[in-house]
């Protein structure tokens, strides 16, 4: 019993330090999705002039995000055992990948709609995404349910007296075919939308120069150079948008399917790589919210209305 008290107290104290960590890193990421969702929900609720199907279609995304936030801290303690019964263990378990899913499937929704949209603007009002979107949205949530709730209706490595651990409820199997059959594919499938969409604006940003020359016949001008330089953003938002967001995530994917075929990778980079990746892209839907400012017009007409006096400049006495 001596001999295994300090190796007790080391096991821990590991613990500790890595609850810490969890706690440093997914918490401030988690209150900040929360909040910012609920900042851009109450936004798109109560300005009317937003209620339309593209802006229902984001607004369930914000959602699926907002609940993506609340058990974001959850989702790197997967890698820790529990003492939990057989329905508490994979509520535990399935809650988590089933939002974080959703969230996935909405953000595609999103992307696709708006690839329509500008795709087809003549016809979007007679495609079915359009016509059947409270279809769409039910799907998107219930896709994303079913197939969470596959370790629970049988697919899982659970046995009696088992302990509550994510390798009892999700088989190899299981996360291979999340992994590169759900999520990837998700990911590379927006990323190609998104690459389309800048495609077909620098088209109409190269019409749009021709035409204006043809009437200014005056060179390049200033209005050319103004549009140059909104689609270099844009370019550069995408870019960074992936980089910093996707991409964590993606390096995640990679090293937990490395953890499931036994290689030796450090619990500390796990749990870092989880609540940075996870996060990361969850912060997406914020990007794409807090970038549209018809999104934010209601606070800002509440601030102009409530903070006008206290901002207004002092005027002398006449």
């Amino acid at each position: 019993m001596e001999l295994d008290s300090p190796q007790k107290n080391v096991s821990d104290s590991e613990n500790e330090n890595q609850e810490r960590l969890i706690i440093l890193l997914s918490w401030p990421l988690s209150a900040f999705i929360i909040f910012s969702n609920l900042f851009i929900i109450i936004g798109i609720v109560f300005n009317k002039k937003l209620h339309n199907t593209a802006n229902y279609f984001f607004l369930s995304l914000l959602f699926a995000d907002f609940f993506t936030g609340v058990l974001l801290p959850c989702i790197p303690r997967m890698k820790f055992n529990k003492n939990l019964g057989y329905y508490g263990c994979f509520l535990a378990f399935i809650s988590p990948n089933f939002f974080f899913l959703s969230f996935l499937a909405n953000l595609l929704m999103v992307h696709y709609e708006k690839y329509l949209c500008i795709m087809y603007p003549l016809r979007y009002r007679e495609l079915w995404v359009h016509r059947c979107a409270a279809l769409s949205l039910v799907l998107v949530w219930t896709f994303p349910l079913v197939f969470s709730c596959f370790p629970l209706l049988g697919w899982n490595n659970w046995k009696n007296n088992a302990t509550c651990s994510y390798e009892q409820v999700f088989p190899h199997a299981y996360i291979y075919l999340e992994t590169y059959v759900v999520v990837i594919p998700s990911i590379l499938a927006m990323s190609f939308i998104s690459i389309k969409l800048l495609s077909v604006a620098r088209k109409q940003l190269k019409e749009i120069k021709k035409l204006h020359r043809s009437v200014q016949r005056n060179g390049v001008t200033e209005m050319e150079h103004q549009m140059d330089l909104r689609y270099a953003k844009c370019i550069a938002v995408f870019s960074l948008t992936f980089i910093i967001c996707w991409v964590p995530y993606i390096a995640l994917l990679q090293v937990s399917v490395l953890v499931i075929e036994k290689y030796k990778i450090s619990l500390w980079v796990v749990l870092t790589l989880t609540c940075v990746g996870s996060g990361s892209a969850a912060v997406i839907p914020v990007i794409l919210g807090l970038s549209h400012r018809q999104y934010t017009k209601l606070w800002r007409n509440l601030y102009k209305k409530y903070c006008q006096f206290c901002c207004k400049p002092r005027q002398n006495a006449t």
